[in-house]
């Protein structure tokens, strides 16, 4: 059994050393450890550092991808390695390292496919109180998104097992925290929480530069994977909706034809007709993205089958 902890980086030569040096080399249940690392184009030392401090693998981008693109990245090498389990975490020093026994626990016991570190969000003192808000609220969309029980949905401290980490695929170039574990409810990826502690605030958060930008890109990831996954019923929602507001304005219009003459109300019955057929349209287009997504997930199993088929060749 092979373990490999990836972190993706980006100008981290400052705290990559503090981070590395509190990893371990030997976790009970494998063989071995080894850690990969994943320079998104860094213009700092972070791999000098890395080379330094013995890490066994270091993936580079040549430019900055993002860290949705750098975690995909370290997901794919990692089973190009040959890693039986996955251990994803960030290179700031963010989450305590001495909690990696306790993320691998459920998947050595084949109870989970995939463990996600759930931090004391209440209690972290460096998170102003929006963010905590804006953590626990996505946290409660990301559990109706994917019907999982997820108590730190943005929390990057996590375990995946080989295969797990073969079908995921993200879309989002602005995080995978979120799209992962919805992806994880859709494809029956059996999922868990286990509490985790965290570090020190080392330097300030990367990726939430600002609150709105932090809710807008959010909700877009958000409602981009309900329309990769869940097209039928987001269009169908959609259309519905149109649908029964035209009825209710042509409702409206129907009394006053027959109780006031109607007069001056015509406008009622445009506006009605037009929601009803862009309603009817939408439904149309439910069924169309439907077949869409049908055959998304058969070219995901494909391509899952021969990543299975080439890594076995490799073995």
């Amino acid at each position: 059994m092979k373990l490999i902890i990836q972190m993706p980086c980006f100008n981290e030569a400052e705290t990559l050393e503090i981070a590395l040096t509190a990893l371990p080399r030997e976790v009970e249940g494998f063989d071995s450890v080894e850690w990969l690392i994943i320079d998104d184009g860094s213009t700092d030392a972070t791999v000098e550092v890395a080379k330094r401090c013995g890490v066994d693998h270091v993936v580079q981008h040549m430019g900055n991808k993002g860290l949705a693109v750098a975690f995909m990245t370290g997901i794919e090498n990692c089973l190009k390695q040959g890693a039986d389990v996955i251990i994803n975490t960030d290179a700031d020093n963010q989450y305590d390292a001495s909690n990696i026994p306790d993320l691998v626990k459920p998947i050595l016991k084949k109870k989970s496919e995939m463990v996600i570190g759930a931090r004391p969000i209440s209690t972290i003192e460096h998170f102003s109180p929006a963010k905590k808000f804006l953590q626990k609220l996505g946290s409660w969309v990301v559990r109706g998104a994917s019907k999982t029980n997820i108590p730190d949905a943005p929390s990057g401290f996590r375990a995946i097992s080989k295969s797990a980490a073969q079908k995921l695929m993200v879309f989002s170039e602005y995080t995978y925290t979120l799209e992962t574990i919805i992806q994880a409810g859709q494809k029956d990826i059996s999922i868990c929480s286990v509490p985790v502690n965290v570090n020190d605030d080392l330097r300030p958060s990367r990726l939430v530069k600002s609150i709105p930008s932090y809710i807008q890109r959010s909700i877009f990831t958000i409602i981009r994977i309900f329309v990769i996954y869940r097209p039928f019923r987001f269009f169908l929602t959609i259309g519905s909706s149109l649908m029964l507001i035209g009825f209710l304005i042509s409702v409206r219009y129907m009394y006053f034809y027959l109780f006031e003459s109607g007069n001056g109300h015509v406008q009622s019955l445009i506006l009605s007709a037009i929601l009803i057929m862009m309603g009817f349209q939408t439904i149309l287009v439910s069924f169309l993205a439907d077949l869409l997504s049908a055959n998304r997930k058969l070219l995901e199993d494909v391509r899952v089958k021969i990543n299975q088929i080439i890594h076995k060749r490799e073995d």
